[in-house]
């Protein structure tokens, strides 16, 4: 069985196209688990009338946060394998059978993105090539390569990673690493699976430049490398 966790916030303008790419790739007996932190645009109607039995809606949370709304929806999913995915994205249609094949030999992936912009425009071709991504336990430690929307792991990987610390930066790099650092078997892929859009309203920094001082990241990452060896 299949997780799809997503995290919603006032994401009406693309919503039903991701949702749409992702139901088109589930079985009958997968499950669409959508945390919702508070939308107050017609997000939640745009999702309801889907009125697809997969899809399991959680709503008037108010967690201000998308690491802790992705939390919300990672606690209610039930599936052997699970998928995350931002709410504003477009799988591609080889998406879930790719990782699946490739969720035989590892218990974390990902994958490569096409970047596109809002109108739907291709701005780059790979995700992977403009943020260096390559595997390594403490190159992604220091350069977060573990990029939600393109991340897929197993059961083991969510039981070791829930619940959340308070306080961690990146609910991805949290995974990857717990994932990491616990000596899971974790595969980088050059595959394109999904067109990952950058917007005026993405929530996440990724795939651009972070303005945060140097000192600031430094803290993050040895906060994370901190947890992760408490929970080890």
């Amino acid at each position: 069985m299949i997780s799809v966790c997503m995290a919603t916030y006032n994401g009406e303008r693309f919503i039903k196209e991701q949702i749409d790419s992702i139901l088109l790739q589930l079985s009958e007996n997968d499950e669409l688990i959508i945390s919702d932190d508070g939308s107050s645009d017609d997000t939640l109607n745009i999702i309801k009338n889907l009125k697809d039995k997969r899809i399991t809606l959680l709503e008037n949370n108010t967690f201000h946060s998308p690491i802790y709304n992705f939390e919300n929806a990672l606690k209610h999913a039930s599936g052997d394998y699970i998928f995350l995915s931002d709410q504003d994205d477009v799988w591609l249609p080889n998406k879930v059978s790719v990782c699946m094949e490739y969720l035989k030999t590892c218990d974390l992936l990902i994958h490569d993105a096409e970047i596109i912009n809002g109108d739907g425009d291709v701005i780059s071709s790979s995700f992977f090539k403009i943020n260096h991504t390559r595997k390594g336990r403490f190159y992604n430690l220091l350069k977060n390569g573990y990029h939600g929307c393109c991340m897929v792991f197993n059961s083991t990987v969510l039981k070791r990673c829930l619940p959340f610390p308070q306080k961690i930066p990146m609910h991805d790099s949290w995974i990857g690493n717990i994932a990491t650092f616990n000596s899971l078997r974790v595969k980088f892929v050059p595959e394109i699976l999904i067109k990952y859009r950058r917007h005026e309203s993405n929530a996440s920094i990724s795939g651009e430049r972070s303005k945060r001082p140097i000192l600031q990241k430094l803290k993050e990452r040895l906060l994370i490398l901190n947890l992760v060896l408490k929970k080890s």
